[in-house]
C-alpha cells in the first residue's frame, strides 16, 4: 500500500487520542530540580488509574487498536491479513521502546521525526519473519506515530522553557569556543582595531610635545603641551566659490578665502599649504597628528575623528635619495617602531580612513620634487577616494597650481595679526613660568610701537626668539634680523648652561666662537647638498676633521666634542638614533650663509639665485658680509636676473636683491639706487603671485608702486595686494590713497586687508575713508565690530567672520540691522540667535561647517528676507519650512552637497509658492524627480564644470524665462531668454 495512504489512515484524529495514554501530562516548568540526571521517557508512560507503567498487554491493546484503524478502509490492505498479528506484535515492542530511550523531549524534538522512529527501531528487536509489506507497513506507522509524539511534545508546557534554556547554554558554550578560536586566530579587524590603539598612542607622545625657543632657560624644561602651546592661525587662497549676486544684478566673486588653518581639511580633502620658515607648518602637521590621535576630543577637531595619521617628513624619507615610500612602509619609513598587522594601512587608506600629511616639500633638492610628485600621483590613484591629504611646503618651492590638476586646494599661512602676535606672547610668558611675568607687557608694548620688533614678529618662531631674548636681556632686544639670530645663537650656546648653573655636564668648554665654527660645517654641507638631515655617522666625520683646526677643541676627544654639540649646544638635534638636523631650518640657513662667505663661495650663492632653498641663506650672506663683499653679491644677483629666461624667474631674483637690502649693514648708495631702479622694472606686478613675492622686499617696495590715478583696475588691484601683505605702519599712507577708487574689488581687498594692521590705526587711516558704495564690510574682530561702530560705518553691507565673538555679533547686528549679510559661523551647533534681532535684512548668505546643525527657525522671521544662500547643509526641518518666510524669491542653493539634494528636496522646492530665482548645481539635477514642476521659477543659475543636460530642468521649469550657465571661473552665459 502507498505510504502516503497509510498516514492518512493514521491521521491525527485516529492517533493522537491513543498517544494521550502513553504520555503524562505535567504542570508547567522547566524541570530543572531534576537536571542533575536525565529523565527516561519510561517515567511518563502511563495509563488510567494508579499505576505508573504500561505491561505489555496495554501496550498490545494500544497497537493492536493502531494496526486495526490502520489497516480498515477502503482500498487494499498494506499488510497480508494473516500476519495481522505479527505486525501487532512488532509494533508493541517498538513502542514499548518508547520507555528505554535515555531521551528528554527537546532532545526527541530536535532529532525528528525520521530520526526518532530509527532509533525506536534500532532498540525494538527486529521483525523477523514478516512479509515485505507488513515491513513496509511497520516502518510507515512507527514514522507516523512518532510525527505524532513529536507535535505532542511541543505542545508540552515544559518544552518552551527547557528549549530556552537548552538554547542559552548552547550560546553560550558557542560563545566560548568563537572566543577561543579568536583568540587562537583573531580576525584581521579585531587585530587593526588593536594596533590602531597602539599606534594613536604613540603618534600622540610622539608629536604631543613643542619646542618653544628660549624658554628652557633656568629651571624650564625643552619642551611643552602642544595643546598649550598651540596657536591656531590662518590660511588664505582663491575661493573657488562664485560669489553671491548682488541686489543690483552684479556678479562679485570673492577676492579669498580665510579659513583656520587646523580647520581647513574640514572643507578641502586635498591642501598644498605654503608657510614661510617658522610659520608653523610642522606644528600645524603636529596638531592635526594629536588631533587624530585624541580621537576627536580636541576642542573644533570633531572633523578627524576616526582618522588614522600618517606623517610622512620628506627630508626624513629621502636623505639617502631613497624611493619615496610605498604605502605599505608609511610606518617603517617615518621611523615608527610599531609592526602593523599585514596589509593594514592597505585596509585603512582603502576604507578612506587616512589622514596624510607630506610635510616639507621644499626640504628635498628640486631636482626630486617632480619625483615626489609622480609618487603622490600614484599614492593618490590608488588611495584618493575619501582620505584627506595636506602638503606643506615653502612659498616658492614649486610653482602655482603644482597640484591644482590632482584636486588639491592651495592655502598659505598667513602672517601673524597683530592680536596673534599678543595672544603668543601671553602664552609664551604664562609657559615660562612667574619669572617671566614682569616682562609681558612690556613686550607688547614695544610690539606695538616699535617698527623694527613689530616687523620681525610675524610667525611662532620669530615670536618665540624674540619672548626669549626679551626676558633673557632683560627688556632689551636687538634691532633687525640678523641682530636677533645672533643673539639667539649667544643665548643658546653659551648662556644657557650658565644662566641653568649646570657648569660643564660634558666636561668640554667651549667659547661661543668655537662652537659657530664647527657646527657651521654641518650646516654649510646640508645646504650646499639641498638636505636637512644627515647621517650621524657623516655629521661626526665633519666635526672630526674640524676638531683639529679649532684650537679650543683640539685639546679634547673628538668624539666627546661632538656628542657635546649635540647635547649642549640647543641648534642640533637627533630624529633618530642615526640622523642628526638642525633645531630649525633657520638656524642651519644663517650658519650656512656665514661660512659660505667666510669661504667666500660667491659663485655657489649667485649660482643658487632661483632656488627656493637659498632664497634666505642668501639674504643672511649679505647680513655676514662686509661692504665690499655685499656689493659684490648684489651685483652678481643684478647679473643673475639678467640671464634669467622668464619673468617669474627674474622677478624672483629681483626681490630677493631687494629684501637682501635690509639685512646688509652698510652699502653704498649707488648699489642700493641700482637695486631699486631694477626691481621697478618688474612693477607693477602682473599677478597676485608675483604681488606676494614683491610684498617680501618690505617697506622700501613701497616707493616703487604706483598712484592709484597712474595705474589701471588690474595694475592698482596688484599694487594693493602687494601693500596689504607689507607689514607693519608704513603701508597705510599708500593704502590710504586707494580708498575712493571706483573698482570694487580694490576696495574690497581693503577691507580684508584689515585683520594684518592694528585695528584703530587702520580704521583711522584706511577704513574710514573708504567709499562704501557697494563696499561689504569684512568683519572679523570684536575690535572691528567696536571701531564700526565708532565711526558709524558698515550699515549696510555686512560680511562677518566664523571667529567673531558671539556678543560682538549681536552687538554690530543689532547697532546696523544690515540689508544684506554674509555670516559665517563656527561649531557643529552655530548660535545664529544674533539674526533674530534684524528687521531690514533683505539678502542672506550662511556659510556654515560641513556638519552644522541648524533650522529654519533660526532665521530673521521680521525681516523682508527676498534672497537666501544657504552653506553645504541643509537645515534639520527641511527647506518646506522656508515658506514661512514670505519675501522669498530667490534661492542659493550651489554649496548644498549632491548627497543630501534628494527627490524630497526638490519636492519641498515646488511647495514654495515666491520662489522665482533659484540657483543649483549641475551634480543636483539628476534627483529631481519627473513629477516635480516649480512653476513659480523665471530664472534658474545653473553651477556646471561639463556640459549640462537640461532637458529635466526645462521639464521641472515650465515658466523658465532666463538660464544663466556659471562655470568655475565665474563666468556668466545666458543660454535662453
Amino acid at each position: 500500500m502507498d505510504p502516503a495512504l497509510i498516514g492518512a489512515r493514521l491521521a491525527g484524529g485516529a492517533i493522537t487520542p491513543l498517544l494521550k495514554k502513553l504520555l503524562v501530562s505535567e504542570g508547567a516548568g522547566a524541570g530543572l530540580p531534576g537536571s542533575a540526571r536525565r529523565v527516561r521517557l519510561s517515567g511518563l508512560v502511563s495509563f488510567r488509574g494508579e499505576k505508573r507503567t504500561l505491561t505489555e498487554k496495554d501496550v498490545r491493546r494500544l497497537a493492536a487498536t493502531l494496526v486495526e484503524r490502520a489497516a480498515t478502509g477502503p482500498g487494499e490492505a498494506p499488510f497480508p491479513a494473516d500476519e495481522t498479528e505479527a505486525v501487532t506484535d512488532a509494533l508493541a515492542a517498538t513502542l514499548l521502546a518508547l520507555g528505554d530511550l535515555d531521551m528528554d523531549d527537546v532532545q526527541a524534538v530536535r532529532l525528528g521525526h525520521h530520526a526518532l522512529a530509527q532509533r525506536l527501531r534500532a532498540a525494538a528487536p527486529p521483525p523477523d519473519g514478516l512479509a515485505t509489506a507488513s515491513v513496509l507497513f511497520l516502518d510507515a506507522v512507527t514514522e507516523a506515530a512518532c510525527r505524532h509524539i513529536l507535535e505532542f511534545f511541543t505542545q508540552r508546557s515544559t518544552f518552551v522553557p527547557r528549549t530556552l534554556v537548552e538554547q542559552s547554554r548552547g550560546q553560550a558554550a558557542l560563545h566560548a569556543k568563537t572566543d577561543t578560536l579568536l583568540a587562537r586566530v583573531p580576525h584581521p579587524d579585531v587585530r587593526d582595531a588593536a594596533f590602531e590603539r597602539r599606534y594613536l598612542d604613540q603618534l600622540a607622545h610622539k608629536h604631543g610635545r613643542l619646542t618653544i625657543y628660549g624658554i628652557d632657560l633656568h629651571h624650564s624644561p625643552d619642551e611643552w603641551p602642544l595643546d598649550m602651546a598651540y596657536l591656531s592661525l590662518e590660511a588664505t587662497g582663491a575661493d573657488p566659490t562664485v560669489g553671491t549676486l548682488e541686489e543690483e544684478g552684479r556678479l562679485i566673486p570673492p577676492q579669498r578665502d580665510t579659513v583656520r588653518a587646523d580647520l581647513a581639511l574640514a572643507r578641502h580633502d586635498r591642501i598644498l599649504l605654503r608657510g614661510l620658515a617658522g610659520s608653523g607648518k610642522t606644528t600645524l602637521v603636529q596638531w592635526l597628528t594629536t588631533s587624530a590621535a585624541a580621537h576627536g576630543r580636541t576642542e573644533g577637531m570633531d572633523y578627524l575623528h576616526g582618522r588614522i595619521p600618517f606623517v610622512l617628513p620628506l627630508r626624513t624619507l629621502t636623505r639617502h635619495g631613497e624611493r619615496l615610500p610605498a604605502a605599505q612602509d608609511f610606518l617603517s619609513a617615518a621611523g615608527c617602531p610599531l609592526t602593523a598587522p599585514e596589509g593594514w594601512v592597505d585596509r585603512v587608506l582603502a576604507a578612506g580612513r587616512g589622514l596624510v600629511l607630506v610635510d616639507g616639500i621644499d626640504e628635498i633638492p628640486e631636482a626630486e620634487r617632480a619625483r615626489a610628485r609622480r609618487w603622490l600621483r600614484d599614492l593618490l590613484a590608488a588611495y584618493g577616494h575619501g582620505n584627506r591629504w595636506l602638503v606643506t611646503s615653502r612659498p616658492t618651492a614649486v610653482g602655482d597650481d603644482w597640484l591644482a590638476s590632482d584636486g588639491f586646494t592651495e592655502l598659505t599661512l598667513s602672517a601673524m595679526s597683530s592680536a596673534e602676535v599678543a595672544t603668543f606672547v601671553q602664552r609664551w610668558h604664562r609657559a615660562a613660568g612667574p619669572d617671566a611675568a614682569p616682562y609681558e607687557q612690556p613686550l607688547l608694548d614695544a610690539l606695538r610701537t616699535t617698527e623694527d620688533v613689530a616687523r620681525l614678529a610675524t610667525n611662532p618662531l620669530m615670536c618665540g626668539l624674540i619672548c626669549a631674548l626679551h626676558r633673557d636681556r632683560r627688556g632689551f632686544l636687538p634691532r633687525g634680523r640678523m641682530a636677533l639670530y645672533e643673539a639667539a645663537l649667544s643665548m643658546l650656546l653659551s648662556r644657557r648652561d650658565r644662566e641653568r648653573d649646570m657648569g660643564s655636564p660634558s666636561g668640554i668648554t667651549l667659547s661661543e666662537a668655537a662652537q659657530i665654527q664647527l657646527i657651521q660645517r654641518l650646516a654649510y654641507w646640508l645646504t650646499l647638498n639641498g638636505r636637512t638631515q644627515m647621517d650621524r655617522g657623516h655629521a661626526e666625520s665633519l666635526v672630526h676633521s674640524a676638531v683639529l683646526a679649532v684650537q679650543e677643541a683640539s685639546a679634547y676627544e673628538p668624539d666627546a666634542v661632538f656628542s657635546h654639540l649635540l647635547q649642549r649646544s640647543g641648534l642640533l638635534r637627533e630624529p633618530t638614533a642615526d640622523t642628526v638636523d638642525f633645531v630649525h631650518r633657520t638656524f642651519q640657513d644663517y650658519l650656512a650663509a656665514k661660512a659660505l662667505v667666510e669661504q667666500w663661495d660667491i659663485g655657489v650663492l649667485t649660482g643658487h639665485a632661483s632656488d627656493d632653498q637659498w632664497e634666505d641663506v642668501i639674504r643672511m650672506a649679505v647680513g655676514h658680509a662686509r661692504p665690499r663683499e655685499c656689493a659684490d653679491i648684489l651685483g652678481e644677483l643684478l647679473a643673475a636676473a639678467d640671464a634669467a629666461k622668464d619673468r617669474e624667474t627674474q622677478l624672483r631674483v629681483l626681490v630677493l636683491a631687494a629684501t637682501a637690502l635690509d639685512h646688509a649693514t652698510e652699502v653704498a648708495p649707488r648699489v642700493r639706487r641700482e637695486i631699486l631702479a631694477r626691481t621697478a622694472e618688474v612693477i607693477p606686478p602682473r599677478s597676485i603671485e608675483e604681488a606676494r613675492h614683491l610684498a617680501t622686499g618690505g617697506p622700501a617696495v613701497l616707493r616703487l608702486l604706483g598712484e592709484p590715478e597712474e595705474l589701471n583696475d588690474r595694475d592698482a588691484y596688484h599694487s594693493v595686494i602687494t601693500a596689504c601683505h607689507i607689514r607693519g605702519d608704513a603701508a597705510l599712507p599708500y593704502l590710504a590713497r586707494f580708498a575712493a577708487h571706483p573698482a570694487l574689488r580694490i576696495r574690497s581687498q581693503l577691507i580684508y586687508a584689515w585683520s594684518e594692521f592694528d585695528a584703530r590705526a587702520y580704521a583711522e587711516e584706511v577704513v574710514r575713508r573708504l567709499d562704501p558704495s557697494g563696499l561689504r564690510y569684512y568683519v572679523k574682530s570684536a575690535e572691528h565690530v567696536d571701531e564700526l561702530l565708532r565711526l558709524e560705518l558698515g550699515r549696510s553691507l555686512l560680511e562677518v567672520d566664523e571667529n567673531l565673538p558671539a556678543d560682538a555679533l549681536a552687538r554690530l547686528l543689532t547697532a546696523c540691522d544690515p540689508w544684506s549679510l554674509t555670516l559665517q559661523r563656527d561649531g557643529q551647533r552655530p548660535d545664529l540667535s544674533a539674526l533674530r534681532t534684524v528687521t531690514r535684512l533683505r539678502s542672506l548668505t550662511l556659510r556654515l561647517r560641513f556638519d552644522a546643525v541648524w533650522s529654519t527657525d533660526d532665521l530673521p522671521a521680521r525681516a523682508p528676507l527676498g534672497h537666501l544662500d544657504l552653506p553645504d547643509t541643509l537645515p534639520a526641518d527641511g527647506l518646506g519650512r522656508l515658506a514661512g518666510l514670505p519675501a522669498l524669491t530667490s534661492l542659493n542653493l550651489w554649496d548644498v552637497q549632491p548627497v543630501d539634494f534628494s527627490a524630497d528636496t526638490w519636492r519641498a522646492l515646488a511647495t514654495l509658492p515666491g520662489l522665482r530665482t533659484l540657483a543649483v548645481a549641475e551634480d543636483h539635477l539628476p534627483s529631481c524627480p519627473e513629477d516635480v514642476v516649480l512653476a513659480g521659477v523665471r530664472t534658474v543659475r545653473l553651477e556646471y564644470f561639463d556640459e549640462p543636460e537640461l532637458a529635466r530642468l526645462e521639464r521641472s521649469c515650465p515658466s523658465l524665462e532666463r538660464l544663466e550657465l556659471v562655470d568655475e571661473a565665474g563666468q556668466v552665459r545666458v543660454v535662453t531668454a
